[in-house]
């Protein structure tokens, strides 16, 4: 009788798990439909590691299992949009699609993980999903890889171009001693959020460039200057710009005074970049002209609030805007802020 007692409230424990399931579950053939339309967002739940040795085109990597999870999502995912989530087995997937649902995501979890999804010879990269490519004027390709905060990779004709670069910030890291050496570094300023002696060094080989202000380089012993106004030719085809990057808020006029710290427009086979280092809405963006396109920052008290980010970008008026240096704001409005004015918000993992 004890058994059947135990049994009994089992079942019952599993139609009540049953019942309050808030996703939906699909087979592969459903999942790889669903991930064809536009309004769905794609995110792989598995480590950082595990996304690398091989994941489904297009997918966003956000660990189930860190303590920010939702916050991640959250900052990275639009209003409106659906998520389809996965992970090896589908057992992680299952635990991220209850916390979205919970959340007020519609989701839906892809049965068997990854593993049902190569069982049935559905392809998978090892590409950066979060990459981004375009075509020059000229028809050479520019790679744009978010790596952490307001650290960027850029490939070009070859050339490896590192803006910001910083190994850890918080519990995210990014592991320079495992990519390719740099052929050109760019520092904005010397908060530890955007320099990084160790990861300078890393990426550091005989003929690397680095480009920065006088504070930086006064603190590494090497290094060529830029200040607000000057320009340079770095190679045929390539050529920067240091532009203002500073504070207009009253009480945050400390964080980033004006003239000390740089923006960087880059010049690259006709495309126009602009990195905006830590900076708020200011005068000098007026400017700014011709951008292809943009990386904003967008957390106060340091830089941007959202309203002054949608303000920098009318002014600015670049083809893709990139929010980053976002920490914990609330980023997911920004494309439908800026909809209406034509520019493509593109959110990726900048937090």
């Amino acid at each position: 009788m004890k058994k059947y007692f135990t049994f009994l409230l089992a079942l019952l424990g599993l139609n009540t798990a049953c019942s309050q399931q808030n996703y939906e579950n699909t087979d592969v053939n459903g999942f790889a439909t669903l991930i064809q339309q536009a309004d769905v967002v794609v995110i792989d739940v598995r480590t950082a590691k595990e996304f690398a040795e091989g994941h489904i085109s297009g997918a966003i990597n956000s660990d189930v299992n860190e303590s920010d999870f939702l916050t991640k999502v959250s900052g990275l995912v639009p209003a409106g949009k659906r998520i389809a989530v996965y992970c090896r087995s589908g057992r992680r997937s299952a635990n991220a699609a209850g916390k979205l649902a919970d959340a007020g995501y519609n989701v839906t979890n892809l049965k068997g993980g990854i593993l049902a999804w190569q069982k049935e010879k559905m392809a998978v990269t090892t590409d950066d999903a979060s990459s981004d490519t375009f075509t020059t004027p000229n028809g050479k390709t520019v790679g744009i890889y978010p790596l952490l905060h307001a650290s960027i990779r850029i490939v070009y004709d070859g050339k490896e171009i590192e803006i910001d670069p910083v190994g850890k910030l918080g519990n995210r890291t990014t592991d320079y001693a495992s990519m390719p050496k740099a052929d050109y570094i760019f520092v904005t300023h010397e908060h530890g959020d955007h320099f990084d002696r160790a990861a300078i060094q890393q990426l550091t080989a005989n003929g690397t460039r680095l480009i920065t202000n006088r504070r930086c380089a006064d603190m590494l012993g090497y290094g060529e200057v830029m200040s607000n106004g000057d320009q340079l030719t770095i190679t045929d085809g390539f050529s920067v710009e240091a532009v203002p990057a500073y504070n207009i808020t009253e009480g945050h006029l400390q964080f980033h005074p004006k003239g000390r710290d740089n923006g960087f427009i880059l010049t690259i086979d006709g495309m126009r970049i602009y990195i905006a280092g830590d900076t708020e809405d200011i005068p000098e963006m007026a400017n700014i002209k011709d951008i292809d396109i943009a990386f904003l920052p967008c957390n106060q008290p340091y830089t941007m609030t959202t309203s002054q980010f949608v303000n920098a970008a009318r002014t600015i008026k670049p083809r893709i805007v990139f929010p980053y240096h976002f920490g914990q704001t609330d980023i997911s409005g920004l494309p439908a802020q800026l909809k209406a004015d034509g520019i493509d918000v593109r959110l990726r993992p900048f937090d």
